[in-house]
């Protein structure tokens, strides 16, 4: 749903504010660098700090000696960058270590790095962990812009993600709702409490696992085996490593036993994925017409064996797209749902009015199908809302200026990171009208406002080249998936809770999601007869 450079380059910020947060790592942060390269990143910063005020740069907030503005940032980055941005404008620059980084958070000053001077700022700045992750970002999202980028993201756009591919997926999400709604009436005929949350994850995982593999791959436990591949992924992309932050000390990694633990990781993945493509290419209904082949991993084999790009698809870039898939439309896709649910829980009244859209939108029918969603017009302003309040990865659309540019009359210099503050842009009160509460009937006085807004003031996918290509995609899944929860069941929360005092605190994991598991109550609506 949400592109994988985004989640990547989120957790690379997030990893700069993690070391001034972690002692230990402080600890030898702060004594290796002040004994070992304090007098040249001196003479650096002096020879830096000449130049700077010889160019027109952005407004920069007070920076410490090397360690720039981290020690600004809290856990929650989105938060630190919009509290900074107040002060010093929507257009900032800031130093985390030696990197450069640009803060935006406004949509006019979107509109500038997005559209104006879109070819500027259209490549990705590359961690080594996203690097080693991504088979050396020979994937759609990491790639760097130039000819391959082009033609994966075409293949992409005009086939894997492409609006009769996804709708040909729709018995896949139809099916897999429908086991989520069996799987919780269980717990609703006992009156159990169950943690959406969990569930909402597991949903997401064998959506993408299916449309990927046709298979949820399913180990003993019953869970998806990707599952915890991804978990791990997500956690080792977390985890601070010295060489994205200071180059020099990237041996400090295998110290830690980070580069190890990489490693091990990837030999696991690599092992899964064989096995997967290996398996896939001996199926004897494997035929060369590409309009027979349904899932997406026979579609890139077959791409590859065709030869129809006109870049070379090996293996290896197959296996770093199938990461893209996993990686990108998991998390995100689940996380979305969650806030969905928790703000409905907040708002009785738009809980009330959705639910009952959705309930005649479907009649009695056995299950919601997604032929019935182009009648909830309600339902995807709720979407639309909760991705304008909590955007997945609120610090959107990393990018990297290729080249040195002058926007709006600042001076850009060469390899500067870019981030989008999505998240403060989305609450900008100049823009939105009681710019924090979640009110989905807005999106209905505003029918303009959608995905690909011009105004750059509602940007949850971004835009321009970088833009996320698998909005259809996450769309069709989300909808299906919240229209199933509201139709079957009615909500509570556990011992009586009072729905208004939900607590919505933010925690920064893959995604941005809720502290605590949304645990609620199943209650099976009365019209219903059986699942």
């Amino acid at each position: 749903m949400v592109p994988t450079q985004m989640l990547l380059h989120f957790q690379w910020l997030q990893n700069q504010a993690d070391i001034l947060l972690n002692p230990l790592s402080l600890s030898i942060f702060l004594f290796l660098i002040f004994s070992a390269v304090l007098f040249l990143l001196r003479s650096q910063n002096s020879s830096s700090s000449s130049h700077s005020h010889s160019l027109n740069l952005p407004p920069c907030p007070p920076t410490l000696p090397l360690i720039g503005n981290l020690h600004q940032l809290s856990r929650l980055v989105h938060h630190s960058l919009r509290d900074l941005s107040r002060q010093h404008g929507p257009f900032m620059l800031m130093y985390l270590g030696w990197a450069k980084v640009l803060v935006v958070s406004s949509a006019e000053m979107a509109r500038e790095i997005m559209k104006n001077h879109d070819n500027v700022f259209a490549d990705r700045a590359i961690t080594s962990t996203a690097k080693a992750l991504m088979y050396g970002c020979k994937d759609i999202g990491l790639a760097p812009y130039g000819e391959y980028w082009r033609q994966v993201r075409k293949l992409c756009v005009l086939d894997l993600l492409c609006l009769k591919r996804v709708h040909s997926f729709k018995f896949i999400r139809e099916e897999e709702a429908s086991s989520l709604v069996a799987k919780i009436s269980r717990s609703a005929s006992s009156g159990s409490t169950i943690d959406l949350s969990d569930l909402l994850g597991i949903l997401a995982n064998n959506v993408v696992a299916r449309c990927t593999f046709g298979s949820k791959y399913e180990g003993e436990d019953g869970r998806n085996r990707f599952e915890e591949l991804s978990k791990t992924t997500m956690n080792l992309i977390r985890e601070f490593s010295m060489a994205d932050f200071f180059p020099c000390l990237g041996w400090m990694d295998i110290l830690t036993g980070f580069r190890r633990r990489l490693k091990r990781h990837i030999q696991e993945i690599d092992t899964f994925l064989d096995e997967v493509i290996n398996e896939h290419m001996m199926k004897s209904d494997l035929h060369d017409d590409l309009d027979q082949q349904h899932f997406l991993i026979d579609r890139l084999i077959l791409a590859q064996k065709h030869k129809t790009l006109d870049v070379k698809l090996d293996r290896e870039n197959i296996k770093a797209i199938i990461m893209d898939m996993f990686i990108g439309g998991t998390d995100t896709t689940a996380t979305t749902l969650e806030w969905a649910m928790a703000e409905l829980i907040k708002s009785p009244n738009e809980m009330k009015k959705v639910q009952e859209e959705v309930r005649r939108a479907v009649g009695e029918k056995t299950k919601v199908e997604e032929d019935d969603i182009r009648r909830m017009d309600y339902l995807k302003c709720v979407i639309k809302e909760t991705l304008r309040l909590h955007a997945p990865v609120p610090t959107l659309l990393p990018r990297e200026a290729i080249t040195s540019a002058t926007v709006n009359g600042y001076y850009i210099p060469a390899k500067t990171k870019v981030f989008i503050n999505a998240w403060a842009i989305q609450r900008d009160p100049e823009v939105w009208e009681r710019a924090e509460e979640f009110a989905p009937e807005r999106f209905l006085c505003s029918s303009g406002v959608d995905f690909k807004c011009q105004d750059f003031d509602f940007i949850p996918f971004g835009s321009g080249r970088r833009s996320c290509p698998g909005v259809a995609f996450g769309l069709s899944f989300v909808e299906v998936a919240l229209a199933s929860l509201l139709y079957w069941f009615d909500w509570e929360l556990p011992n009586g809770g009072i729905k208004e005092e939900l607590d919505m605190t933010e925690v920064h994991r893959t995604t941005v999601s809720k502290r605590d598991p949304l645990l609620l109550v199943p209650i099976l609506h009365s019209f219903q007869i059986s699942c």
